[in-house]
């Protein structure tokens, strides 16, 4: 994507924050030019990124300069790395959250591996999941977005391996995240409310105490069918349970339409479509210990949640099955909680986003805080284009929405991924139009049965 004078100016005071982090004006050259570079370039290979710097590809050895910025070899006088990277990535998306006139934020927080299928030598690899469920090489991340209705702000990222000589637990690493975007947020909840956003993946109670200890609120997918809890019979007595049996409980509240790509009975392929939800919510009493997962006494808490159940019928998918500590006594606020639910995916938004639009599976270094430090690199050239937005009033937009596949009508906006898939098509354009172009040189002409595949019968014209 290569950026405007305009946006290349914007590009600047975006970054002037991070020259906190810069000892030298080397340095602030570097590293203007690589989130530069990795914006044109959409890729995290130190030597594409160089290509698409003009002042990067006329020094000498500029993907070295890159490199030698990610492993920290040349900033002796400067703090980029990774954690000083987002922690003032973190303080720009607060601020530009602080901006929305709003008395809600959401968190929305999840874990997204980094696959390396076929490193051999990168450092520390683990093992995680591919799309089909399969062990590879790779590392994992944990991440943290705040949406208002009008704002996103990067809040959070850490790389971590469970082979890395700094990796305690899992549940640690994201114990850390909690922690650390709650007290950033200080100033802003004495007039928003806080509420975490979260898949099965959170289904802790060691996580929900830490939540609920800092003031806030959760929403969080199940994963735990066996879970004890307490929930009402007919006649409003709480009976001892679990969550399998609680379902019983639940009763019709509200029902709404949402649009996802789905496939209904009776169509033969999945596609983007409004599809009826049926949602259906009860009372659960939780009781847990506030030591869990901690060292010294604790006390034992109970806790009154919701347990709500989303269902879309004729599609044949398993109901959503949900938490919250957010009261769901009425239609309006099951509808409410749903709605919430659905901006997790937001992040899932995001994440396709950097993979495919900055080339995140693509870093290739041999140094763990190498890699981590790229990678963080990538969120701010993110956050930069998450701040200038996305509007149908860029040309350029348009355009690579209709390559990407949309159709334009009314109150159908082309997403990120739309316009990814258009920007690839763009680019295997131009690749095509490099090989064309060569063959013509070599050859004088292209081959007679290509040339009227193209319309072009007559080679000359080419």
């Amino acid at each position: 994507m290569e950026l405007t004078g305009v946006q290349a100016g914007l590009l600047e005071d975006y970054l002037n924050p991070f020259n906190s982090l810069i000892g030298d004006r080397r340095t602030r050259v570097t590293l203007g030019e690589t989130v530069k570079g990795i914006i044109a370039a959409g890729s995290l290979v130190c030597q594409r990124i160089a290509a698409k710097s003009e002042r990067l590809s006329a020094a000498r050895e500029g993907g070295q300069r890159v490199s030698r910025l990610a492993r920290g070899e040349s900033t002796k006088r400067s703090r980029v790395g990774a954690e000083d990277l987002t922690r003032v990535l973190r303080e720009r998306g607060i601020a530009h959250l602080a901006e929305a006139e709003a008395d809600e934020l959401w968190l929305v927080a999840d874990q997204s591996e980094l696959r390396k299928p076929y490193a051999r030598e990168m450092p520390q690899l683990m093992r995680v999941r591919d799309l089909d469920g399969s062990l590879v090489p790779g590392y994992r991340t944990i991440n943290v977005l705040g949406i208002t209705p009008s704002r996103r702000g990067i809040l959070y990222h850490r790389l971590f391996s469970s082979r890395a000589q700094d990796f305690v637990s899992e549940s640690q690493e994201t114990q850390e995240a909690l922690q650390t975007v709650s007290q950033a947020l200080d100033g802003l909840k004495q007039r928003m409310a806080i509420t975490w956003i979260v898949d099965s993946g959170f289904d802790d109670v060691a996580l929900w105490r830490t939540i609920w200890e800092q003031g806030e609120h959760l929403v969080c997918r199940l994963k735990h069918l066996e879970r004890l809890v307490a929930y009402q019979d007919e006649a409003g007595r709480w009976v001892e349970g679990d969550i399998a049996a609680a379902r019983q409980r639940l009763k019709r509240l509200a029902t709404a339409q949402t649009e996802m790509v789905v496939r209904r009975k009776g169509q033969s392929r999945a596609k983007r479509q409004r599809v009826p939800v049926d949602i259906r919510a009860c009372a659960v009493r939780l009781t847990y210990e506030t030591n869990v997962r901690r060292e010294g006494p604790g006390e034992t808490v109970q806790k009154v949640l919701w347990l709500i159940e989303v269902s879309l019928p004729g599609t044949g998918l398993e109901p959503w099955l949900l938490i919250s500590d957010w009261p769901v006594t009425d239609a309006d606020k099951a509808v409410r909680v749903f709605q919430m639910y659905r901006q997790r995916w937001a992040v899932e938004d995001s994440f396709h986003f950097i993979k495919d639009t900055l080339g995140w599976e693509e870093v290739q270094l041999l140094d763990l805080e190498g890699i981590r430090t790229m990678l963080a690199l990538g969120w701010v050239a993110a956050g930069f284009l998450y701040e200038l937005g996305v509007t149908l009033d860029w040309e350029e937009v348009r355009l690579l929405a209709r390559l990407g596949g949309w159709a334009e009508r009314k109150n159908n906006k082309p997403g990120k991924i739309i316009l990814t898939r258009g920007l690839r098509c763009l680019l295997d354009m131009l690749v095509s139009q490099t090989i064309l172009q060569q063959y013509r040189s070599e050859h004088g002409h292209l081959p007679p049965r290509i040339a009227a595949l193209l319309h072009l019968p007559n080679p000359e014209e080419l």
